[in-house]
């Protein structure tokens, strides 16, 4: 008798309980199932093989760790900071690192000839929308999402559901998983569950990154940007992934980097999570500051414009929308000035640039605000009267 084909399905691994649960629950609907774990985080060897047993623990009959680090700075960390993209002014699209997940997956799946793609997404998230979208986006993939199914089964506590499952069949569970929920990649951590979720204040042990100082001795660094991009910290040239990560740990000691946030979610509720991106943080305060420099009063306007813009398409899962690229051309053109070393003084949980220098900072020759001017009074004079005068005249027939 010909043994029959089982078929075969990619899924986006991380280690954690939502996707350690898939793969078991995957296996038992008849699938071969291939764990892809993206690194976007750096992660040592010894980790990299701890996730890859977990895997093949679980019974996945193969394992692929892929390295991504260049592919999330070049095509997501480096228009956050050209773009300020900050989601509702604060969140730094952490989770800008599923695009590049969904990207090698659907590389693997091409590999396996196989059309299913599976997640650990749960029906009540973001991230949902995030992988469907983008994997649909990039061709016609089976999407199979398990804890949604589950969900679609039976009323059940998603985490109590999970932990209850693989316990019974023999798996053990990562002590961190009983509390939070932790995701983490080069930009950073998020974490949610526990007393996030109820709106308490974070326990300490919630943070990963960062630690708690009280009086730490202040550091200055210095970071150099070509084109809108850091290029070098303290003097030193350095990839950009690997000065990412460099000023991660250097910030993270002072406590910079630390937030709470409640956004608003794509799905219509809102969402409360910590997170931690003392790096990036720091990259995106010095770049600001050097930016308003040398940008143009009209070009800076419109830059936060589609800076927001920018953002809320990556956080909503529409980064494979054309405007994105547009955006990101108009980015790179309009950064064209934005080069200068700028000085960051790190203390108590506080980036903050102090020094910036460029060769293309807009200054006026002669001209310090408020102190001295290369004009005479009599022309700031004319200039406020025809400045004001349509708000005057209005003002003067009420």
């Amino acid at each position: 008798m010909t043994k029959k084909v089982r078929e075969k399905v990619i899924l986006a691994f991380s280690g954690g309980l939502d996707t350690s649960f898939c793969v078991p629950w995957l296996k038992e609907q008849g699938y071969d199932v291939i764990t892809v774990f993206v690194n976007t985080a750096g992660f040592t060897t010894p980790k990299l093989g701890a996730i890859a047993k977990r895997a093949h623990d679980l019974g996945a009959v193969k394992h692929a760790n892929i390295p991504a680090e260049k592919d999330l700075y070049e095509k997501i960390v480096s228009y956050l900071i050209k773009a300020n993209g900050l989601y509702q002014g604060i969140y730094p699209q952490l989770c800008g690192d599923r695009y590049i997940i969904v990207e090698k997956c659907i590389e693997v799946a091409r590999r396996e000839r196989t059309q299913n793609i599976a997640h650990g997404c749960t029906a009540m998230g973001n991230d949902q929308i995030r992988f469907d979208v983008s994997i649909q986006a990039l061709g016609d993939y089976r999407i199979i999402a398990p804890i949604r199914d589950i969900q679609n089964t039976a009323s059940v506590q998603v985490r109590d559901y999970e932990i209850d499952y693989l316990r019974k069949r023999g798996f053990s569970i990562v002590q961190a998983h009983h509390k939070y929920s932790i995701n983490q990649n080069m930009l950073g951590v998020t974490i949610s569950g526990s007393e996030i979720d109820r709106y308490d204040e974070p326990s300490e042990e919630a943070f990963v990154l960062t630690k708690t100082v009280s009086a730490k001795q202040s550091e200055y660094i210095t970071i150099q940007f070509e084109h809108g991009m850091p290029v070098a910290l303290n003097g030193k040239k350095l990839p950009g992934a690997l000065l990412l990560k460099t000023l991660n740990g250097k910030a993270a000691a002072h406590g910079i980097g630390r937030f709470i946030y409640t956004g608003d979610c794509i799905i219509g509720i809102k969402g409360r999570i910590v997170f931690e991106c003392p790096g990036l943080h720091t990259l995106l305060v010095a770049h600001k500051a050097l930016e308003d420099a040398v940008l143009t009063k009209e070009q800076n306007q419109l830059k936060n414009l589609l800076g927001q813009k920018w953002a809320h398409l990556v956080y909503s899962g529409l980064y494979f929308d054309p405007l994105r690229n547009d955006i990101e051309q108009f980015l790179d053109s309009q950064q064209t000035y934005v080069t200068g070393t700028v000085t960051v003084k790190l203390h108590n949980g506080t980036a903050v640039p102090v020094k910036y220098s460029s060769p293309y900072i807009l200054q006026e020759k002669d001209t310090v605000y408020a102190q001295t001017a290369a004009w005479q009074p009599h022309e700031a004079e004319g200039y406020i009267k025809l400045f004001g005068m349509s708000t005057v005249l209005a003002s003067k027939r009420m």
